[in-house]
């Protein structure tokens, strides 16, 4: 076999050199219009002229594939796509196309942003796997089943970020499966416990199921959360009112336990912000509860008397506030 000579080493070298420039060259060149298609198509995004947007998303991937500008056109190349995508139109083939592209740049902006450093990237990756979850839902292509392992991805990636389990959580309500839902709602105080959105998002799931001492139960957790929110024990209130109101099956007692408890809730509501007109309105409401519950027609009027002052506090107050008079 012959070696090459000198020269012709110098040659081959000058060649190489040549492709390897021109290649970086043409690298250089797609990341330029990368951008700029990048650029356009944000244009037509924000004027929400999705399908302009699309577009020049794909331009944008196709000119510079592997860079960070293609990674970030990703996730919007998906949501133009979900923009265009009609749910009134669901069955055409068209328009179902349009969130099966969707899906496929959701999937490739999460695992791609996901893993990026940049914390840019990284909420951008995190919002693909929101959107991805939500074009799951039964508006869309209503398939819980795959919904679920990417929810559980977005819980491992974001272990702390109750919104993720209450995300999975309600995959499992609206499946029937009870138990799995209030395990991940538990979950997710565990994960933040001085998150008053937890406790509330567990009351409101253990009021659906109709378990009243346990969604009391989690209100007066995030009361204890939050001692200074006059809303904290407003909510209180507002539930033992609704109860003692509307759940015919009460024991007479059992109503007066819930009339005195939403009392007691209000009241301390109203040290905390006087001036909480919805706070007055309801604390107009228990009393008229109470009266009816009341047998002593002269301990009846009183309350009757002291419940319609304060409605007319409460009209005063919203009259003043509308008219600007308000202090």
């Amino acid at each position: 076999m012959r070696s090459l000579s000198g020269a012709s080493l110098g040659v081959v070298a000058v060649l190489a050199l040549g492709s390897v420039t021109s290649a970086v060259g043409c690298a250089k060149v797609g990341e330029i219009q990368s951008k700029k298609a990048f650029k356009a198509a944000n244009a037509q995004y924000q004027q929400q002229d999705y399908k302009k947007a699309s577009d020049l998303y794909e331009q944008t991937i196709a000119a510079a594939p592997d860079t960070p500008t293609a990674h970030q056109a990703l996730f919007f190349l998906g949501n133009s796509y979900d923009n265009q995508y009609k749910a009134s139109k669901k069955g055409d083939p068209a328009n179902d196309a349009l969130l099966t592209k969707a899906v496929a740049n959701y999937q490739k902006a999460a695992e791609t942003l996901s893993a990026s450093p940049d914390p840019a990237d990284k909420k951008l990756g995190k919002l693909s796997l929101e959107y991805l979850v939500a074009s799951y839902g039964a508006d869309k292509l209503n398939d819980p089943a795959k919904a679920e392992p990417v929810v559980q991805r977005m819980i491992q990636l974001e272990p702390g970020e109750p919104t993720n389990y209450f995300a999975l959580a309600k995959i499992y309500e609206d499946a029937g499966a009870y138990d799995e839902a209030e395990k991940m709602l538990v979950q997710a105080k565990n994960a933040k416990p001085g998150d008053p959105a937890v406790y509330m998002t567990l009351a409101g799931y253990y009021n659906r199921q109709g378990h009243f001492d346990k969604t009391m139960e989690a209100l007066e957790e995030r009361a204890s959360k939050e001692p200074n929110n006059p809303d904290a024990f407003y909510t209180i209130a507002t539930y033992y009112w609704d109860e003692a109101y509307r759940d015919f099956k009460l024991k007479e007692a059992e109503k007066k336990d819930f009339v005195a408890k939403g009392t007691t809730a209000i009241d301390h509501a109203l040290q905390l912000k006087p001036d909480y007109v919805e706070a007055i309105v309801y604390k107009g409401l228990l009393l008229r509860l109470q009266a009816n519950l009341e047998k002593d027609p002269a301990k009846q009027q009183a309350l009757l008397k002291e419940a319609q002052t304060l409605s007319e506090k409460a009209n005063a107050m919203r009259k003043a506030k509308a008219s600007g008079t308000a202090p």
